[in-house]
């Protein structure tokens, strides 16, 4: 299969490349610079350059593939509405020409309070997040056109060495700037986790054998608590292990806040899928954090 790769270079895409191309597969892979052209071209794959905005382009390759991979998204958290809205303009413009093709695209876990999240469960209506989610429906959507589309949805933490803009990793750089090991309140609250090895094997499985319509979740921990996660960070940094007020964390305070397990128990018995690398607070421990 040929497949177009939109966030090739980014984190999980530097996984899956490698991994759809071991697997026989033919990789193009989107490249909005230099340096991520170099990074694709090193991996074997073809290099297809474009921004998230530049439809023509993105187009074209998706109409050249056998299948899309998407990954790409602006995670730039003070611009979510604008990085929102160009990503549902992509996906609108992927699918226009994806007709009897795969479509793969990632979103995120959601949030239901007080209860573990499965494959089932919708997204709130509500919110930036309700954004994000209203462009995985519509990927879905597509497959009335006789698309194979799915979605994997990726938990909180996508984790692994040479992780450095996730969000662990940016929690413990705020740690280190403010010398402590934050949790928010009681540290109870629960994040969903996986591994970027085992999130990079689910899209390759989704983009060869998902059903269209199929809703994934890539998530190995069901829900590793914040205070373990501060206190791994603390043991690894000598730093204090300390409750804060959310606002005293920024943007990442509210989510910490939030109790928000997830399960993958329906993923795996559809498509065979089984997380075998190291938990998150595993990777804590070998240091990759610090």
């Amino acid at each position: 299969m040929r497949v177009f790769v939109t966030g090739a270079s980014g984190w999980i895409g530097r996984a899956l490349v490698p991994e759809l191309l071991e697997a026989g597969h033919q990789v193009a892979g989107l490249a909005r610079s230099d340096a991520s052209a170099e990074a694709v071209a090193k991996t074997g794959a073809d290099v297809v350059r474009g921004d998230l905005d530049d439809l023509d382009t993105l187009r074209k390759a998706a109409a050249d593939a056998d299948g899309v991979v998407h990954l790409a998204f602006g995670h730039d958290f003070s611009r979510i509405e604008e990085s929102i809205r160009v990503d549902a303009a992509l996906v609108e413009a992927l699918g226009e020409v994806l007709d009897g093709k795969v479509f793969v695209a990632a979103s995120g876990t959601p949030v239901v309070p007080g209860k573990t999240v499965t494959e089932h469960d919708d997204p709130p209506a509500f919110g930036p997040v309700a954004g994000r989610a209203d462009v995985a429906r519509s990927v879905l959507k597509t497959a009335e056109r006789g698309v194979r589309a799915s979605v994997v949805r990726l938990p909180r933490s996508v984790h692994g060495e040479g992780d450095a803009h996730g969000l662990i990793a940016r929690l413990i750089g705020l740690g280190r700037e403010k010398g402590i090991a934050a949790y928010v309140g009681d540290g109870s609250q629960r994040w969903p986790a996986v591994h970027v090895a085992d999130a990079a094997h689910l899209f390759r499985l989704a983009l060869e054998q998902a059903p269209a319509g199929s809703v994934l979740h890539a998530v190995g921990d069901e829900g590793v608590a914040i205070r373990e996660v501060a206190e791994a960070a603390g043991r690894r940094l000598g730093l204090p292990v300390t409750s804060v007020e959310a606002g005293e964390l920024g943007f990442l305070g509210p989510i910490l806040a939030i109790d928000q397990p997830a399960s993958s128990a329906q993923t795996q018995a559809l498509l065979g899928w089984q997380p075998t690398h190291p938990g998150l607070l595993d990777d804590l421990e070998k240091g990759y954090y610090g």
